[in-house]
């Protein structure tokens, strides 16, 4: 696939300010945000998390009594992980704060600000394998048909319903769409994904026909005069936010019927599910949903597994307790 590449005179936007880190830590801290945007072309809400979590584990060093990174000792980030652990932050958390901070210690040894590694005796905690929540097809089926049908919001909701599930999209891919970027003859996506990877991911029927009455009966009534090219708008005729989405989705499964908590991520988790329950591919699910590793796709071998344990469960005469 295509990859996006970024400018040599792109103008860096890290947010760090003074504010968010003690002065001793602000100028290490500041230049890696720089690297991990112009050269490693992290996403910005990449870049923003490891922001704050190594601005949380500066002031936490320097309440230690260290003066800055070159300064800090492999104990220091220890004390700092076990006040987290002991106030019940998640294991994921955790696991993405100590990766913030060996991208920072090995940065500092890189441009030779530091002689050694004081992240690379830290363990790691050890996270459990959480499986992602799904929707039934059925679950899915009622989602899908809870925005109305004959207004300019509830055409757009349809669609953008219509093709996360028949797509995988992140939320943010979804929210970035834009005219140019939908084939609607070929069924196909131009997807730009983490790390400004980009990728070609199809959709089904049912959704190209959502999208094509969105356009031709819905996004035309929320154009604006300051209207550009995204593809799903906002009253304002802005592109609708990720924010926003979330609270359409929790509005429509309220429509819909649905008790337990529905969150945008289940769309594309369901995708996933279904499409492997149905004979998919794991390398093409992998290639869809943009995984760059295999291993993050297979956890939904093992959703669908759970699947058919609980109908054994259920329906054999010897399943049963």
């Amino acid at each position: 696939m295509a990859m996006k590449q970024r400018s040599a005179q792109t103008e860096p936007t890290p947010s760090l300010t003074a504010e968010k880190a003690p002065p001793g830590f602000f100028e290490d801290l500041s230049d890696l945000l720089v690297h991990l945007e112009l050269e490693r072309g992290l996403a910005r809400n990449s870049i923003l998390a490891y922001e704050a979590d190594l601005a949380q584990c500066a002031w936490d060093l320097h309440r230690q009594g260290a003066k800055d990174w070159r300064t800090a000792q492999p104990e220091n980030i220890s004390h700092w992980l076990a006040g987290l652990t002991r106030e019940k932050y998640a294991v994921a958390s955790l696991a993405r704060k100590l990766t913030a901070v060996r991208m920072l210690a090995r940065f500092l040894v890189r441009e030779n600000r530091r002689a050694d590694d004081f992240s690379a005796l830290l363990p790691g905690p050890k996270p459990g394998r959480k499986l992602p929540g799904t929707l039934n097809e059925n679950e899915i089926t009622r989602l899908l048909e809870a925005p109305p049908a004959d207004t300019p919001h509830g055409l757009r909701d349809r669609a953008m319903l219509e093709l996360m599930y028949s797509s995988g999209l992140r939320v943010s891919e979804l929210c970035g769409l834009t005219l140019q970027t939908v084939d609607a003859e070929q069924r196909l996506l131009r997807v730009l994904g983490k790390g400004a990877k980009e990728r070609m991911v199809p959709f089904g029927k049912k959704a190209a026909e959502a999208l094509q009455i969105y356009l031709s009966s819905g996004r035309p009534a929320l154009v604006k005069a300051r209207t550009g090219s995204e593809l799903f708008l906002s009253q304002q005729g802005r592109a609708l936010s990720r924010k926003m989405f979330w609270v359409l989705v929790k509005q429509h499964a309220r429509r819909a019927g649905l008790t337990r908590p529905v969150k945008p991520h289940l769309l594309r988790h369901s995708f996933a599910t279904h499409l492997l329950a149905h004979g998919a591919d794991l390398r093409a699910i992998q290639e869809m949903l943009g995984h760059a590793d295999l291993a993050t796709t297979q956890i939904y071998t093992a959703v669908e597994g759970r699947r058919l344990v609980e109908e054994h469960t259920r329906h054999h005469p010897r399943g049963r307790k």
